[in-house]
């Protein structure tokens, strides 16, 4: 694996009652963030050859809407990834390097942005990457990381749906 890109679900409807958490689908804004959000890291040419995502209603999606722009990519729906901590995600990261070149991982916070901003100050990241991606990573964000030979990660991108002309918190 060379770059990794971690997806954050995009805006999903609020629970209700005797709805779980799992189910919850994303709102018309959700999907035209998704969407965008994969047009965006298509035309940085940071494409996915596999991306691992969380079983939820609102991953799954998430990743449908921005897969178009991504028709080459394969996908694998992990049950560990739903709510998942980044020592957790981080070790599925590790399983499944060695096969593609350049890794999605689209799943939920916590945990997304703690395995970012861990990784970013391993490998010794300046203060104002590691601040910018620490400030905020919400719905439909996407960080991109470059992994170097010995498995450091230098920012590559942070994309923001409202950044990019979306509706998403900016």
């Amino acid at each position: 694996m060379r770059r990794l890109i971690l997806f954050r679900h995009a805006k999903a409807e609020p629970r209700t009652a005797g709805m779980e958490d799992f189910d919850r689908p994303l709102t018309d804004r959700g999907r035209s963030d998704a969407a965008l959000i994969g047009r965006v890291l298509a035309r940085e040419d940071l494409v996915p050859d596999l991306a691992l995502v969380s079983p939820s209603q609102r991953t799954t999606a998430t990743w449908l809407c921005a897969r178009e722009a991504f028709p080459s990519a394969r996908a694998e729906l992990r049950a560990e990834l739903y709510d998942a901590s980044a020592q957790t995600i981080r070790s599925l990261i590790r399983q499944a390097e060695d096969r593609a070149d350049t890794l999605m991982v689209v799943g939920h916070n916590p945990g997304l942005h703690e395995l970012a901003v861990a990784l970013l100050i391993e490998a010794g990241a300046t203060a104002s990457e590691v601040k910018r991606v620490a400030a905020r990573f919400p719905t439909a964000a996407a960080v991109a990381l470059a992994i170097d030979e010995a498995g450091r990660a230098s920012l590559d991108g942070l994309f923001l749906a409202k950044e990019h002309g979306g509706e998403g918190e900016g």
